[in-house]
Formats: structure tokens, C-alpha cells, sequence
């Protein structure tokens, strides 16, 4: 079923969405998809600038006058005061229809350069910065007996590659998380979804980058780099689909390989990096 026939199949006029990290990149795309839908959105993210431009991007694309696009300048990852702000939103809006957790960055590095910090703040926003707002909403879902709650991983959280031990185990851990809450959460009528796509054009893509280890650049330089829109189309199709687990592009494929012939990935895996080595005259 191709993505208009699932916009037209689909309710999401009069909808509402919380949306955290949606001020860029495949956020700000679904936040803009979900607005061309009819949807009512609460954009959260940290950068006010940026939120204020995704915020008058989206108002151009409504369809009707009295939806409502809102902003929230907040760190997903500090509870306290995100329950404070989430709480007066549902309290002035009612329970949202959808939580969309796009918060996240990478950071890849070589196992030996990275610290104990570095591990440790990558983890708590990958993971911490998707898990609080559910935690936060999710007694308002309970409650409501319906909601959506959507997470993000990656490729790389079922496909573990070197120069992401600091990124790639808090995207395997937000997989595992999807799970339990898919599993316990079906008497409350509350569906579960998870996102993993692979390299993004997005700006954290562009940081992401600037620090990547050299045998990791070239492995990925024949990779097809998709563009968020294109990602944000699939995430959207899918979730109006309601399915569990999203893949954009091939990913689907690196899945199923990984999942029924583990040895394989791993073996070309291997020999991807013995010969980026070679290439840059290592042993």
C-alpha cells in the first residue's frame, strides 16, 4: 500500500501528535507530513530558533485554520521539568493521539579514544531522552485506553559495527524497550512502534561525520544516503499501518539477513574492515 493510500485511508485529521526532537532533520519532516495530515502538534526540542522555524514551516502547511502547532523548548532528558510542561499540556489539550520520540545523536569514535562520559551522555539521550517523555504520557495513555507511541533506533540497533560502542547500544536498547511495551501494553489498547533507519542527510548526520573513524567512512561511502524526507514518508506510512518495526530503504533486508543468517552479516562485515584497513595501510 503506497504512502496516499494510506493518507486517505487514514484519521489523522483533528488528531493531535507530541513530537520530541522534531525541530530538525527527519523530526521536523514527519512534524511537516503530520501537519500536511491535519494533525495537531506539540513540537518539543532545546533550540528555540530551531523550533520557531519548524513551527512556521508547519503553520504554512495546515489544511485548516483551527489547527494548532505548538512549541516547547525543553531537554527531553530533564524529567522533572519536562513532567511539569507535558502535564499543563495535556491539562489544556487534552491526551495527545501520538508520542513521536525522535531525540537522539550519534557518536562514533574509536573504542580507545572514548571515555567513560562520552558512553554515558550517549546513551542518556538516546535512550533517557526517548524513555522520559513516555513515562511521562504514558499513564495519560493508560488512562485513555488508546495512544501511539513511536520510538526511534537505527540500522545500527540490531547491526552493531565498530567505532559505536558509545551510540549503537542505546539504539539495541530502545528496540528491546519497544518490545516490552508493545508486549504489555496490548490490554490498553496502546500501539507500539519503532523506527530504524539507516544513514540520514540530516545536520546531525553532517556532525556525526566530522568525528567518524576513518575505516567507518569507508565502509559507508557506498551506501545510499537517503534524504529525511524520504525516511519521514516511510516512518509516517508505517505508522499509520501500525506496524511494530518501521525500515526505510533496505534496511528490512540487513534485518532479515542479520536474523537468519547471522554468520554472513558478520563475515562480510569483517571483511569490510580488513579491507578499509588495508586501504589505509594498516595491519
Amino acid at each position: 500500500m503506497d504512502l496516499e493510500t494510506c493518507i486517505r485511508k487514514s484519521e489523522l485529521k483533528g488528531k493531535s501528535a507530541v513530537i520530541c526532537g522534531g525541530s530538525k532533520g527527519i523530526g521536523k519532516e514527519t512534524a511537516k507530513l503530520f501537519t500536511k495530515l491535519g494533525s495537531n502538534l506539540c513540537i518539543i526540542a532545546r533550540d528555540r530558533e530551531e523550533l520557531g522555524k519548524v513551527q512556521t514551516e508547519c503553520n504554512v502547511l495546515k489544511i485548516s485554520s483551527d489547527q494548532m502547532i505548538d512549541v516547547i523548548s525543553c531537554d527531553c532528558t530533564n524529567f522533572n521539568v519536562l513532567k511539569r510542561l507535558l502535564d499543563d499540556y495535556v491539562r489544556d489539550h487534552g491526551t495527545p493521539d501520538f508520542l513521536l520520540n525522535v531525540v537522539g545523536y550519534a557518536y562514533p569514535q574509536y573504542v580507545e579514544k572514548l571515555t567513560l562520559e562520552n558512553c554515558v551522555n550517549n546513551y542518556h539521550v538516546n535512550y533517557n531522552g526517548q524513555l522520559i517523555p513516555t513515562l511521562i504520557l504514558l499513564p495519560y495513555f493508560m488512562e485513555a485506553k488508546r495512544g501511539h507511541i513511536v520510538f526511534v533506533s537505527s540500522l545500527l540497533g540490531f547491526l552493531g559495527i565498530m567505532g559505536y560502542v558509545a551510540y549503537s547500544p542505546s539504539k539495541f536498547a530502545l528496540v528491546g524497550l519497544a518490545e516490552c511495551l508493545r508486549n504489555e501494553l496490548r490490554p490498553y489498547n496502546i500501539k507500539i512502534s519503532i523506527l530504524c533507519p539507516p544513514d540520514t542527510d540530516t545536520p546531525g548526520f553532517a556532525e556525526e561525520n566530522k568525528l567518524k573513524p576513518k575505516e567507518c567512512a569507508l565502509i559507508s561511502e557506498h551506501a545510499k544516503l537517503l534524504h529525511p524526507e524520504t525516511v519521514s514518508k516511510a516512518f509516517v506510512k508505517g505508522i499509520l499501518q501500525q506496524k511494530f518495526m518501521i525500515f526505510p530503504g533496505h534496511v528490512k533486508l540487513f534485518w532479515l539477513a542479520k536474523r537468519f543468517l547471522p554468520q554472513l552479516i558478520y563475515r562480510i562485515l569483517d571483511n569490510d574492515l580488513i579491507k578499509a584497513r588495508k586501504k589505509l595501510g594498516k595491519n
